[in-house]
């Protein structure tokens, strides 16, 4: 499944967490400070972090803060604490943090946060191999006169690939975060569902979200499944 590295100063709480997302079929690394974190983050590649806020030498904000200043937030962190303020938390979200969760977590709010994002993960992963793997043009217009074999640019712009990076240079970065990331998240599952033909059988595995949890996201992103599927195959 993922790689999950929980970080918490609280020997209970490493080990109750470790057990279920266990047993949920992750891969559990375990960090009691900042400094097993760093090294951790460097050496296992981590795909999702669960970040205790008070501990002893670094507090999570600032080591947050620290990941964030180096490049280093590449994968979704998700703070956790039971006794930080709204502003807290607020200041985590602003620094790059995914998502919340007050401690004591309940099962579900815990399994619902990881799930969320494990898929940011890899909508992240996919917009970088998607930047990678496209052609580079030199900038000139396309020639009428081409050479047996080449690929025109044409042709490139209208892969799926292609078409997510037109959309993808379209967007908004000084609108708000919830709408620039809401925009990210209708050009990757049109992207998908364009290279699984509309199948959102395929598309829940690619993804790894639930197929009634995807529904709701694609309605929600007003996503429509028909259209994508048509574009797909026109």
């Amino acid at each position: 499944m993922a790689t999950i590295l929980v970080v918490d100063d609280e020997i209970g709480i490493r080990e109750l967490l470790s057990e279920i997302l266990g047993d949920e079929g992750h891969a559990v690394l375990l960090a009691e400070n900042a400094g097993q974190a760093r090294a951790l983050r460097e050496q296992e590649q981590p795909d999702l972090v669960l970040l205790d806020i008070w501990m002893p030498d670094t507090d999570g904000v600032t080591l947050l803060k620290e990941w964030s200043v180096k490049g280093l937030l590449t994968m979704p962190v998700i703070m956790m604490s039971g006794h930080a303020t709204i502003d807290t938390a607020v200041e985590a979200t602003r620094i790059g943090a995914l998502d919340f969760l007050e401690k004591p977590i309940s099962l579900q709010k815990l399994l619902g946060a990881v799930e969320k994002g494990l898929a940011r993960g890899k909508m992240v992963q996919s917009a970088r191999a998607l930047m990678q793997a496209q052609p580079k043009s030199n900038g000139n217009p396309p020639s009428s006169e081409q050479n047996p074999g080449e690929t025109s640019v044409i042709e490139v712009d209208e892969s799926p690939s292609g078409r997510a990076l037109l959309e993808l240079s379209k967007l908004k970065l000084d609108e708000p975060l919830r709408d620039a990331r809401d925009a990210f998240e209708r050009i990757y599952f049109e992207y998908h569902l364009r290279l699984e033909n509309g199948s959102m059988t395929r598309l829940a595995e690619r993804t790894g979200i639930e197929r009634t949890h995807l529904y709701r996201k694609l309605k929600q992103l007003g996503v429509d499944v028909g259209r994508s599927s048509r574009r797909s195959s026109s």
